[in-house]
């Protein structure tokens, strides 16, 4: 068991919420936990801190990004305002409402921060849409079915030529608004002309009569494991979650100050940093980068030059940094020197991340900075529980929130953790059947995930994940195979070479697994050329000798047939969003691929073994 010892080691000060959290033993072995800390007030219009922020500090940065000249273009709390007003007015005079929502398409922008906001401002909802089911797909199946779910009254876009095939596929009749490019001569709306529009006290008093249940954001699920749901977050759901990450973590009310990439069609990056940003009167400078080879290198541009007191990523961004920073101390220096925090999300991070990131800060200030994560949902807006205190390690959760309580159920050998709360999303956006499913008796949300007590009878240790569990499956020796905890051993053990395993063997003797590999990585184990292709890749002797020094060690801290992975094949192939094997988040769906690649598995549990098995004993 790893030590959570918050005093051995020298962090950089910050001021978080105390723990304390209180235990109650429900029926049938299920039990409850909350916050003794009671949630404190809060608005309930998303941007009702807009207008107050624009009264307080007209003149600060609210958002920031780089026009084509590379130069930063900002937004005021003074200007983002005005412009909310005079977007909102355009678009009470299209005459939408609650029941006609906009559906956005593109990537972060200023335009759509604007644009987003302006219909909260007023009560429109919105729904932003991955840029990668209108730009990644052949077919636009996905954006079929979600314009078909959502019934938009208006689409945005940034640049129109780029989305032009998608919308000629699956937006007939519906007005596109397009702030790039737009052709003349055509019904094409420009963003430049709602900003034209003059606003009217039809704003303020639509503003007004927005309410805590009032619709604000439709965030459609990743589609992991069927067709994306829409999720409906309304504006007391959001606003109740940003008070409860707050009073987590009550620094951010003093600076909050962030350079984020994270997308706003998932609600991590959206209702999250975006929010937050809004919240506590901060500012986002908007990076264009991301955890690709080229991407990664946008976001050191960025790191270089500007300074975050607080850094959001997934584990995979975190990984990459670690290696500009092993090669340029002068950047390690310049980042640590002012983060307050380091959070992560979305994935679990390595130990050998967390260790370096960790050793890096020491050798660079003198000091470790608090590394965080949580757990939540789309359907939680997104926060429901934190690990907030300095000295934990990768995998710990952390506590429910001020407001929320968690439910912990005996469920197929696992406790499921279900939440209650004013954050907690009413439902799904027409769509019945999956309402139905998601409550239980007691209104409690029930997630899908498996937690259990870090330490039992001790909740202010905190919990750790336990898995998914629809996900787990049986060998055919009866014996539960927790996916979720050895895929995630897997490819941490991987010392990188892994990106994602599918793990098999249900009603089998015992478990396989279908290995994607991080080209980039395994290119530099085998001094492969940049060129390489992955066909080259799997074929290289180093790579299959590397990956079966893998699962030997896996295989070393064994308990049983299912904490180890007895063969392996690695996939030939790129999983297609078009197919549904992997979602806009470069998730893999586990139940497609193995419905699609039925040959791999079987592959996997031949009597004789082929020569592209990887095999321990």
């Amino acid at each position: 068991m790893q030590s959570f010892n918050p005093a051995s080691a020298n962090y950089r000060k910050i001021n978080t919420l105390p723990n304390s959290i209180v235990q109650a033993a429900g029926e049938d072995g299920s039990f409850l936990l909350r916050s003794t800390i009671p949630l404190e007030d809060y608005p309930t219009r998303m941007t009702a801190r807009l207008y107050s922020w624009a009264e307080k500090k007209p003149e600060q940065t609210f958002l920031a990004q780089r026009d084509e000249n590379g130069t930063w273009k900002k937004i005021t709390y003074q200007q983002a305002y005005s412009q909310v007003r005079v977007l909102a007015q355009a678009l009470l005079d299209r005459g939408l409402n609650q029941q006609t929502p906009i559906a956005i398409l593109s990537e972060n922008s200023l335009e759509h921060a604007l644009l987003a906001l302006a219909a909260l401002h007023v009560g429109i909802p919105h729904a932003p849409i991955a840029p990668a089911y209108s730009l990644r797909s052949s077919d636009f199946g996905k954006l079929r079915h979600c314009l078909t779910l959502l019934e938009p009254s208006l689409i945005f876009v940034s640049d129109y030529p780029q989305y032009a095939p998608a919308l000629e596929a699956v937006a007939d009749g519906i007005e596109v608004v397009a702030v790039k490019n737009v052709p003349v001569k055509s019904k094409i709306s420009p963003f430049s002309e709602l900003l034209k529009t003059a606003p009217s006290s039809a704003v303020e008093a639509a503003f007004d009569n927005i309410g805590p249940e009032t619709i604000a954001k439709i965030l459609f699920t990743s589609g992991s494991t069927a067709q994306p749901k829409g999720v409906i977050n309304t504006h007391g759901n959001i606003c109740a979650n940003w008070q409860q990450i707050t009073q987590t973590f009550p620094f951010m009310a003093e600076r909050f100050e962030i350079i984020d990439w994270l997308p706003w069609n998932h609600t991590f990056g959206g209702n999250h940093n975006l929010g937050l940003t809004l919240y506590n009167g901060g500012s986002m400078y908007i990076d264009d980068g991301n955890p690709t080879p080229k991407g990664i290198e946008t976001t050191v541009a960025n790191l270089r030059e500007m300074t975050p007191n607080i850094y959001f990523n997934v584990p995979k961004g975190f990984e990459e940094l670690v290696h500009y920073f092993r090669k340029e101390p002068d950047l390690c220096r310049h980042f640590f020197s002012n983060v307050q925090l380091l959070f992560y999300a979305g994935a679990g991070l390595a130990p050998k991340v967390w260790n370096e990131l960790e050793a890096l800060a020491l050798e660079s200030v003198g000091e470790k900075i608090v590394m965080s994560t949580g757990l939540g949902c789309t359907e939680a807006s997104p926060s429901a529980m934190f690990q907030q205190q300095a000295g934990g390690f990768p995998g710990l959760l952390g506590i429910p929130v001020p407001g929320l309580e968690l439910k912990l159920v005996p469920k197929e050998g696992k406790l499921e953790a279900r939440y209650r709360g004013p954050n907690i999303t009413p439902g799904y956006w027409r769509n019945p059947a999956a309402n139905a499913q998601a409550f239980d008796e007691e209104g409690f949300y029930c997630s899908g995930d498996a937690l259990k007590l870090y330490e039992p009878g001790k909740p202010n240790a905190g919990l750790i994940f336990d898995g998914r569990i629809s996900e787990d499956f049986k060998l055919d020796t009866g014996t539960w195979v927790s996916v979720g905890n050895l895929r995630a051993k897997l490819v941490a053990s991987s010392h990188g070479l892994i990106q994602d395993a599918v793990i098999t063997g249900h009603d089998r003797p015992f478990v396989g697994a279908i290995l994607f590999l991080d080209l980039k990585h395994c290119r530099e184990l085998t001094d492969l050329p940049d060129e390489a292709t992955l066909a080259d890749i799997i074929q290289a002797p180093g790579v299959q000798a590397a990956l079966h020094r893998v699962l030997v060690e896996l295989g070393e801290s064994r308990t049983g047939s299912a904490s180890f992975v007895h063969r392996a094949v690695l996939a030939p192939f790129v999983p297609s969003i078009d197919t549904g094997e992997m979602t806009d988040k470069g998730s893999l769906n586990q139940r497609m691929i193995l419905q699609h690649h039925a040959d791999l598995v079987e592959l996997l549990y031949r009597e004789e073994v082929e020569d592209t098995v990887i095999e321990i004993h």
